[in-house]
């Protein structure tokens, strides 16, 4: 398999695309909120972008775990490994070559490495005794329980409301108390692409990218789910742009309020994100560095060469 990351804005969809039509490849998303339908632009699914022109005709590359579960639920890492078995095996018995591609390291990792995870069920009485504490204090909580069971699982830099404090817990609690898992993923080997962008030109590239979502209608995009009945929380939980816009909705901000501290909080969340994958090389992935702002064709040429090398080892 072939894995391309990289922090959101770096062009990664496309340069997985374009490698996809050079090898015969099927995409799979790594992307723990691209999951669920009608949530699109806030997401940056960007599906225009598995349709490309190759000599002259029009290529349609497929792709797997986007749009599959129906907003306001809860998918999670466990879900995300068993989808991800199931497309994995699925692109090889048809013969063609699994591409992972995506930002959130934690998926990325987990498959790489084959966690063993179980399904956490919701504990309803450790709820109870949680709720009204300060996200403060369900940090430092998280963190006393990540130091006794050695979890990786959840950057605390990523908690960032109650309700995603509060599962993190859930699950690092119940982790604690059944250390058997109740099924085991073989890891991956996978040849591993990480695009380079540039802090200064990946903030130009979130903070333009931010305003054209705003302008293709991400707003009326969130208005509508509320107008389903999905509860404003559920969306909150889900972060960054459903986060922000959905407080701007109920009044909880103005727009200008709303725009900055989403902008803030993106650039935050790409840092995070290349903070997570420098961890994975110190962990023992070896990332194969791509400078994001080369040609397409000398990106592809360069993986297909790292390709090249790895064949020959083997």
């Amino acid at each position: 398999m072939i894995t391309i990351l990289g922090p959101t804005a770096s062009g990664k969809t496309p340069l997985a695309v374009h490698l996809a039509a050079e090898i015969g490849g099927e995409i799979i998303s790594a992307d723990s909120r691209q999951v669920y339908r009608r949530m699109d632009i806030g997401t940056g699914k960007d599906l225009e972008d598995y349709h490309i022109v190759v000599d002259g005709l029009p290529v349609d590359i497929p792709y797997h775990l986007i749009d599959i579960c129906e907003p306001g639920t809860k998918y999670n890492l466990f879900q995300y490994q068993q989808d991800f078995c199931d497309a994995y095996q699925d692109i090889l018995r048809r013969g063609a070559a699994p591409i992972l591609c995506g930002g959130t390291g934690l998926y990325i990792e987990a498959v790489l490495k084959g966690y063993h995870l179980s399904p956490v069920p919701q504990n309803q009485p450790l709820r109870d005794r949680l709720e009204g504490k300060s996200l403060a204090e369900l940090t430092d909580m998280l963190k006393q329980l990540k130091a006794k069971t050695g979890s990786t699982m959840h950057n605390t830099t990523d908690v960032d409301s109650c309700q995603r404090a509060i599962r993190a817990i859930e699950i690092e609690t119940y982790n604690l108390e059944h250390p058997v898992p109740l099924r085991e993923l073989p890891p991956v080997e996978s040849l591993i692409i990480g695009v380079n962008i540039d802090r200064d030109l990946r903030r130009e590239k979130i903070t333009s990218r931010l305003k054209a979502r705003l302008e293709a209608g991400m707003i009326d995009e969130v208005r509508s789910l509320l107008a389903e009945g999905i509860p404003a929380e559920d969306l909150i939980y889900y972060g960054l742009e459903y986060k922000f816009v959905t407080e701007y909705l109920v009044g909880k901000t103005t727009y200008d309020e709303m725009f900055s501290r989403l902008e803030i909080s993106i650039h935050q969340f790409a840092k995070r994100q290349m903070t997570w994958f420098r961890g994975m090389e110190r962990r023992g992935f070896t990332i194969n560095w791509i400078d994001a702002t080369l040609p397409m064709e000398e990106k592809v040429k360069a993986i297909m060469q790292l390709l090249d090398k790895r064949t020959e080892r083997i």
